[in-house]
């Protein structure tokens, strides 16, 4: 069935109702020979006969009679994406607060220069904070819609993942391991290591995967900020754990060194997150609609040339 189209499955339906080709022909302005065509089609792919043809008498078989219900599952699906698409080209005004993590600013900007050449009558509001802080915000109704890595267990949310979201361990170009290939985590124990602010999602990331692999990092120095810490990492500071989506300069101008260790990148997901007690406006639904669609591409084509070689 991978290979149906969504076509043959509104032929099949419309066969199905009239239990006529010719029927379902005139309703679909085809000829029933391209009717008789979509179906075979699709009786190929389920690789069982979906109709019974006795002279001019047209029945269902069993397959066809189970395989109705789920056509039109996904047939009803489809029409509601339609019409959500329908609602959302009209969502020329109003005013959008966006909620987001900082690690989100190095991609996300851009997404909203995007967002905002398809609906410049929408008023764009920003607040920014760590993992901990978004979930106040969403808590008290300060933002829309939130962008964040980790979604929040202490509310209820509806937590959509748009994108991968790799994190990766760092070093200045002249580190030690800058030169390794194959490091293990064992290798990484004798190194001071620059950390994010508890709350922070990469902190929380970096914790899980130090926790997982029953090592102990050095942790020595704790900055409230990606930038300051890929700072402290090119001037040698120490080890640093980020997000891929934050050094992709860095990495471009041979600033800073992406290290090859076993068991990263640390893949988590990017989503995008609002309370379920809160009925989106026309503007907000624009917008998460627009990630969803459009966030994964862009970020694949701007970072995914320094994804790790396997």
């Amino acid at each position: 069935m991978k290979n149906a189209t969504f076509r043959q499955l509104r032929v099949f339906n419309e066969v199905a109702r009239h239990l006529s080709f010719v029927r379902a022909a005139e309703k679909l302005h085809l000829t029933p020979p391209a009717v008789t065509m979509q179906v075979k089609e699709l009786e190929g792919h389920v690789g069982m006969p979906l109709f019974e043809r006795r002279g001019r008498q047209v029945s269902l078989t069993t397959t066809g009679e189970y395989m109705l219900v789920y056509a039109r599952k996904i047939l009803a699906t489809v029409k509601d994406a339609e019409d959500a698409a329908a609602r959302l080209q009209r969502a020329e005004t109003g005013v959008l607060t966006i909620g987001f993590v900082s690690t989100a600013k190095y991609f996300l900007m851009r997404l909203l220069a995007n967002f905002r050449a398809l609906h410049p009558g929408v008023d764009i509001q920003i607040s920014i904070g760590n993992r901990d802080q978004l979930v106040s915000m969403l808590q008290n109704s300060e933002v829309d819609i939130a962008v964040m890595g980790r979604p929040p267990k202490e509310l209820l949310t509806r937590a959509e993942p748009f994108a991968a979201h790799p994190h990766v361990f760092v070093s200045a170009i002249d580190h030690p391991l800058a030169q390794r290939e194959h490091l293990t985590v064992e290798d990484l124990r004798p190194y001071d290591f620059i950390v994010r602010e508890k709350g922070a999602g990469t902190r929380a990331a970096m914790e899980k995967f130090f926790e997982d692999t029953h090592v102990d990092p050095r942790m020595k120095i704790q900055l409230h900020s990606n930038e300051i810490i890929k700072q402290a990492v090119m001037a040698g500071l120490g080890l640093g754990f980020l997000s891929l989506h934050t050094i992709g300069l860095e990495l471009e101008h041979q600033l800073i060194r992406m290290l090859d260790v076993q068991g990263a990148p640390v893949v988590r997901s990017w989503n995008v997150v609002h309370t379920q007690s809160k009925m989106l406006s026309p503007a907000a639904e624009a917008f998460r609609y627009f990630m969803l669609e459009e966030a994964e591409a862009f970020l694949a084509q701007r970072y995914g040339m320094h994804w790790p070689k396997t």
